[in-house]
């Protein structure tokens, strides 16, 4: 157990040198020394740093911004719910290392390969050796307010959850404190004591917020007046982020174009009828679009506007094995490439399915404010959903993406998407 100090309220790793050895700039300063210093002393001995002609300060400039993006983005995604950081850590820093190399390629800047490799390999055993070390102290620990709707938390391998008897911490130090702040029954006891955590720094959550980062949905009935209007997503990172789909859509066609022919071509020969399935789909703003994506299903066999499950006898043999690997997704490059799509966004639906949503699910308009995508939150957390009890489910995580839009949250989504197409969760 945890004491705090003679004040009697002390928030958990507050103290001076904890918050040096947890902080980001301890993290950077020692791990900067660490995954490019070491490599670099291997290659070029001591006293490098007297000269460092084009090549050297290419190396070194590439090695620290690819640590730096790593660290800045590991620390970003671990405040989403189900990011387990340790599974991002060797995608994050290959894809930042493979960045760097790309830039320093196509400049044609001069760098030396071994300090580059070395760096990475660094870079690697670092953040998995921080990630191990500081599991205990990355997960909070909060104190719970046992009234009003703080019975519906529910604890999580990141987030300890403690129920406190009386108005006191009992000599426990807490990462916060969460009560439901709209509670009518919060005696003036439980109020002072929130007050007193206040002053000392230790924050008081509402339970809604609490509730919203364990489960990474937005409840719909959450959705006062002003907070729905609060929902708009960053109209600085939608342009960032259409300019980011459009290069990323041209860099990857000329790679997915074999890929595409030849599942096409299976497709042409497995059943009658087009490789290509286009349909209208609401889309950004609620403009209708069309959609276009492999066949997947039997052209002469009708049935709902959605798939029955994964054994719906509509679907071909080509048809199942290119939807669990998703590459029946792979068209809407085009979609992205035009502007209707984007890579990461709310799942666009069929027509059909809006205006049956429309009518029977509050808010599900609001998801058209931003770009549908590929793939989206809700795909990776939940898989895919049709039904009208589903489909709330769906939007509350859509809900929970246009909050949080951010790109560090479109990166997360990437990773656990690259796993769904491995592990074949929320295919469909």
């Amino acid at each position: 157990m945890e004491k705090m100090s003679k004040t009697g309220y002390e928030r958990r790793h507050s103290r001076w040198y904890e918050a040096l050895l947890l902080g980001w700039p301890f993290q950077l300063l020692v791990g900067v020394l660490i995954t490019v210093g070491m490599p670099s002393l291997e290659r070029w001995g001591w006293g490098f740093w007297d000269y460092l002609p084009p090549v050297r300060s290419n190396t070194l400039l590439a090695c620290m911004l690819a640590f730096i993006g790593v660290l800045w983005t590991l620390r970003r995604m671990h405040r989403f719910p189900g990011a387990r950081v340790s599974a991002f850590i060797a995608p994050t820093v290959s894809s930042a290392y493979l960045l760097v190399v790309a830039v320093l390629f196509f400049t044609r800047e001069e760098y030396t390969r071994q300090v580059l490799f070395g760096s990475f390999l660094m870079s690697l055993g670092w953040f998995y050796l921080a990630f191990f070390m500081g599991r205990r102290y990355r997960r909070m620990k909060l104190a719970i307010v046992p009234i009003g709707r703080v019975d519906e938390l529910r604890p999580t391998p990141d987030i300890e959850l403690r129920s406190l008897p009386q108005p006191d911490l009992a000599g426990v130090r807490y990462d916060g404190v969460v009560a439901d702040l709209h509670d009518d029954e919060l005696s003036p006891e439980w109020e002072r004591f929130l007050a007193r955590c206040t002053l000392h720094h230790i924050p008081v959550y509402h339970v809604r917020q609490i509730q919203e980062s364990l489960t990474g949905r937005v409840r719909i009935e959450h959705l006062t007046e002003n907070e729905y209007g609060s929902l708009l997503p960053s109209l600085s990172y939608q342009g960032v982020k259409r300019c980011i789909d459009f290069i990323a859509a041209l860099l990857l066609l000329p790679l997915l174009a074999p890929i595409m022919l030849v599942t096409a071509i299976f497709i042409r020969l497995d059943s009658p009828g087009r490789a290509l399935f286009i349909q209208q789909r609401m889309g950004f703003r609620g403009v209708p679009f069309k959609v276009y994506k492999f066949r997947s299903m039997h052209v002469e066999k009708k049935g709902k506007g959605f798939t029955e499950g994964e054994n719906d006898p509509r679907i071909t043999r080509v048809g199942r094995l290119i939807r669990k690997c998703r590459l029946d997704e792979l068209p809407q490059i085009f979609n992205v490439l035009k502007g209707e799509m984007s890579f990461i966004g709310p799942r666009p639906e069929s027509m059909e399915l809006s205006e049956w949503y429309e009518r029977d699910v509050a808010f599900f308009s609001y998801r058209h404010v931003v770009r549908p995508g590929i793939s989206g939150w809700a795909q990776v957390e939940q898989g895919y959903a049709a039904e009208v009890d589903g489909m709330t489910t769906k939007l509350q995580y859509d809900f929970y993406y246009i909050k949080h839009f951010s790109l560090w949250l479109d990166i997360l989504i990437a990773f656990k998407t690259l796993k769904t197409i491995v592990t074949g969760f929320g295919a469909r």
